[in-house]
């Protein structure tokens, strides 16, 4: 009896089986590397009273894949460099603009009718086609690559400040011939969306930190002026976004 009770298997318990078998995670058993790693991150908590690392959710991409992010970023800050005034384009975040743009209604033109006929119309009725601005920025970012490789043998991200900006003057002029748009309103149409990812609300992934508000000193989302409403001298008011709003 007492040879069967040495021998007799002794229950497991949980703690032990999930160490043996791997780590459950959404009902599935991960093992292998994945439960090393999961196991390796329980055992290297955060330590007490460490300020936790500030995340900007609203710098990520949405819809540019990592080499057009790459032109359009070098593209705005050549369009708004930075100087002895304050930040460029790229600190300001204006390409995060554009791209969460473009995966919303705009880059859809959601509010644009877009049937036919097209015609070509006059330079203040705007654009007119069957492309949405996703789909133009798509072929122009392409373009803008391929005419830098044709004249200065690099694509546009890789080219010195100057030669960026001999390409965007070509492109504003007019003097690259594209067959599916025209160069000219693609540029118009990056200049603009650069200048409003400047200074639109930080809620939209642009203006970061509220920088170019204050380049401006403009002061944002206030929600009363009656405290400086009469007095007669400017008064710079730190800036306020969408976000300073929320409760809780």
């Amino acid at each position: 009896m007492l040879e069967q009770n040495e021998h007799k298997e002794q229950p497991v318990s949980r703690r032990k089986f999930l160490k043996n078998s791997g780590m459950i995670l959404g009902g599935l058993v991960v093992g292998g590397v994945a439960g090393s790693l999961l196991a390796r991150t329980q055992e290297a908590p955060q330590q007490p009273g460490a300020a936790p690392t500030p995340t900007d959710f609203n710098q990520a991409l949405m819809y540019f894949t990592p080499e057009q992010f790459k032109v359009v970023e070098a593209a705005c800050e050549r369009i708004f460099p930075e100087d002895e005034l304050g930040p460029g384009a790229k600190a300001l975040g204006a390409a995060y603009f554009i791209d969460h743009q473009l995966a919303g209604e705009w880059g859809f033109n959601g509010r644009d009718y877009m049937q036919g006929p097209f015609y070509p119309g006059e330079a203040t009725q705007g654009y007119q086609g069957r492309l949405k601005r996703r789909e133009i920025f798509d072929i122009g970012i392409q373009e803008m690559n391929n005419y830098s490789n044709n004249v200065h043998g690099k694509r546009f991200s890789e080219l010195t400040p100057e030669q960026q900006d001999e390409v965007l003057k070509a492109f504003e002029a007019g003097e690259v011939n594209l067959t599916t748009i025209s160069a000219t309103a693609f540029f118009q149409m990056l200049r603009s969306a650069t200048l409003e990812g400047l200074y639109a609300d930080p809620l939209y992934g642009g203006n970061k930190n509220m920088e170019g508000w204050r380049l401006k000193r403009y002061p944002g989302n206030q929600m009363a002026y009656t405290q400086v409403i009469e007095q007669e001298e400017f008064v710079t008011m730190e800036p306020l976004s969408l976000r300073d709003h929320q409760t809780g």
